[in-house]
């Protein structure tokens, strides 16, 4: 299993096939592990070997990377397929592609499935692969001190060191590199609290174990709005999250624009880049909000380790509550009735919010000024 590149010289690889999994937030923590592809094969032919997920609030990897030039196109993999006939599929489309590299960009899954994979690969013709979660790479670190487990993000740039060192902190690794076109579209629709400050939300989650409660987002909302009368509140979420966050934003008193369902993800990373704050579970919205800065109270779930799926950035003020079944991994829980969600009061998210909304605050009264932007192209980071 190579984990090394000095036998062959990046710049002269043409293609590389990138192997990741899941939806829009699995997408995002990516992205800094993205960034670093691209830098050191510059010249390459990238595509992502992905599945398509099959929940309506879980949008594919293209909806996120289409038009930011970190890969230039997706095989499809059916994920849990016993089926020969799909895993031929899957072996004659990589056969066909001729991928000098592989990039494993998947969880730890088990030393069995890690070693599955990669004879899948090996015989697929592919020489060389990078980012294999073995020995220390494979699990999360935790911090004793700050008692947070690793975020995922980081663990898979340790799996990606033999290419190179990064900043998980500088938010230039976070990039979309959103188009003029998203950037205008967020504008647009953003025209009825234009020159007003915003906070969003994006209440909806699609996982049982990690709602909230309308009650919970609508009583938070109302404190909110007390507090600040003269912000405009913006909307994000699915389709299927428009009527609950009509009644979430029932008592909010300056101007509210529902824009669930009407936007893309990349969209949506637009418009949230306008915010002061953003507030919402567990999700995809909270990490592209996270990735341009803006600052985050998050109600978590217990259902992974503290920290793991914690948005990017010191600003943020994620409420987690620790209990005996903490990281069960469950989309839906019954037994244990949400104890570890429903455990968290209005009172701790108002205070999280507003403490995130002042250290956002900071940050944009720095001398260095607003530094939420994050420059993509020419302006990127190096790798060595």
């Amino acid at each position: 299993m190579s984990q090394a590149t000095h036998d062959i010289d990046p710049a002269q690889v043409k293609r590389v096939l990138i192997y990741r999994l899941g939806s829009l937030g699995d997408t995002v923590v990516a992205l800094p592990s993205l960034h670093l592809v691209r830098q050191v094969f510059p010249h390459a032919r990238r595509l992502m070997l992905t599945n398509v997920p099959v929940h309506a609030k879980a949008p594919a990897a293209s909806a996120i990377l289409d038009g930011s030039g970190l890969v230039h196109g997706y095989l499809r993999y059916p994920v849990g397929t016993r089926s020969v006939f799909e895993l031929g599929r899957v072996w004659w489309a990589i056969r066909r592609f001729r991928p000098e590299v592989l990039v494993y960009l998947t969880p730890f899954r088990g030393e069995e499935v890690v070693a599955r994979d990669t004879k899948f690969f090996r015989f697929a013709g592919i020489r060389h692969i990078v980012g294999l979660p073995v020995g220390d790479a494979a699990e999360s670190r935790y911090d004793a001190e700050d008692r947070l487990w690793e975020r995922e993000a980081s663990r898979l740039l340790r799996c990606m060191r033999p290419l190179g060192e990064v900043d998980i902190d500088d938010l230039r690794w976070w990039d979309l590199c959103l188009t003029e076109r998203e950037k205008q579209k967020a504008e647009a629709v953003l025209s009825p609290v234009a020159g007003q400050p915003v906070i969003a939300c994006g209440p909806g989650t699609k996982m049982q174990a990690k709602d909230w409660g309308q009650e919970n987002w609508r009583a938070l909302l109302a404190r909110l709005s007390a507090e600040f009368p003269r912000y405009g509140l913006v909307l994000i979420g699915a389709r299927e999250d428009a009527e609950a966050g009509k009644y979430a934003a029932a008592e909010w008193k300056g101007p509210v624009v529902n824009l669930c369902g009407q936007l893309t993800p990349r969209e949506s990373a637009a418009v949230l880049a306008h915010a002061e704050l953003f507030l919402g579970p567990d999700s995809g919205p909270m990490h592209l909000a996270a990735a341009y800065g803006v600052p985050c109270a998050i109600a978590f779930a217990a259902v992974a380790r503290r920290g793991r799926w914690f948005p990017v950035g010191n600003q943020n003020r994620p409420v987690y509550h620790t209990v005996e079944c903490a990281n069960c991994g469950l989309t839906t829980c019954m037994e244990q009735k949400k104890r570890c969600i429903e455990s968290i009061a209005v009172d701790e998210m108002f205070a999280a919010a507003m403490e995130a909304w002042k250290n956002g605050r900071g940050e944009r009264m720095s001398p260095e000024g607003d530094q939420r932007q994050p420059a993509c192209g020419s302006q990127r980071p190096t790798a060595f």
